[in-house]
């Protein structure tokens, strides 16, 4: 017995630290770290302040060429901290903190996560919520920071040239616009994605009864666009707002009358 209490009772042996064993190699590498972690998180939401979601994560920091690998273990700490309040107002905490403690000089935090929106259909007003793909990325090299927010919106477009040549009737789809930006001053994510939303023929609807779908297929008819109509439309309304420094919007139809997709993109810095 009193063999045990002595055994126990002896400190933990040190053990060594691999990872800053020197590296002879003089390489220096630009991004090291963990990817693909999924982990629950909370993000601000508009109407209800705060929404619970699992997020797609990487996170890395640069290595200098002396040391020879970086503390994985670290990065998790830093996103189990502050994972109960994630925003464009923590994302600069946590990529010093990353710096700090991994005694880096750059630093690079990526979180890819689903947000849901509340939607009404347009009759019927039927509630359901809806799903969008939303990204905060943001970057510290030593006292620069860069940080761009972004969201994959669903929509449906109807084709000009079909409603133009056709007696009747015009093929539409769906199709995915990714806008990424990046800004001088607060927004919130919604309004974001509705500025997408009502930039296509129709909005996409996850509950839609039979006069909502009279009206959305009507609204699309009415307004049919090319793909490179709804990347021109979107950027003209984020040109009206000054929030935003620069953008990137790619749009993505699915077609449904071709075996490829239609693609248009455009990128933006404001002078």
């Amino acid at each position: 017995m009193s063999s045990e209490k002595s055994q126990a009772a002896q400190p933990e042996a040190v053990m060594e630290d691999v990872q800053s064993r020197p590296d002879t190699r003089n390489i220096k590498i630009d991004k090291v770290g963990v990817k693909d972690i999924r982990y629950p998180i909370t993000v601000m939401d508009k109407a209800r302040e705060a929404q619970r979601t699992v997020a797609s994560v990487n996170m890395y920091v640069d290595l200098p060429h002396h040391y020879k690998g970086t503390h994985m273990s670290r990065f998790i700490e830093v996103l189990s901290h502050h994972r109960d309040s994630i925003s464009t107002q923590s994302i600069p905490v946590m990529l010093s903190d990353m710096k700090k403690r991994l005694n880096a000089a750059t630093a690079h935090l990526e979180l890819t996560f689903p947000y849901f929106i509340e939607k009404k259909a347009p009759v019927s007003g039927a509630v359901s919520l809806m799903e969008y793909t939303c990204s905060l990325f943001g970057s510290q090299d030593g006292g620069e920071l860069d940080l761009t927010v972004g969201v994959t919106v669903p929509i449906t477009t109807l084709c000009p040239c079909s409603k133009e040549i056709s007696s009747f009737g015009a093929h539409n789809q769906r199709g995915l616009v990714k806008a990424v930006v990046r800004y001088s001053k607060f927004f919130w994510m919604e309004d974001l994605i509705r500025l997408v939303e009502t930039s296509c023929s129709s909005e996409v609807f996850s509950l839609l009864k039979r006069s909502d779908e009279k009206y959305v297929t009507e609204a699309a008819y009415e307004n049919p666009m090319f793909v490179e109509d709804v990347v021109r439309e979107v950027a003209v309304r984020l040109l009206a707002d000054d929030t935003f420094t620069w953008f990137s919007i790619a749009a993505e139809n699915f077609e449904s009358i071709h075996n490829h997709s239609a693609y248009a993109y455009i990128e933006h810095r404001r002078a």
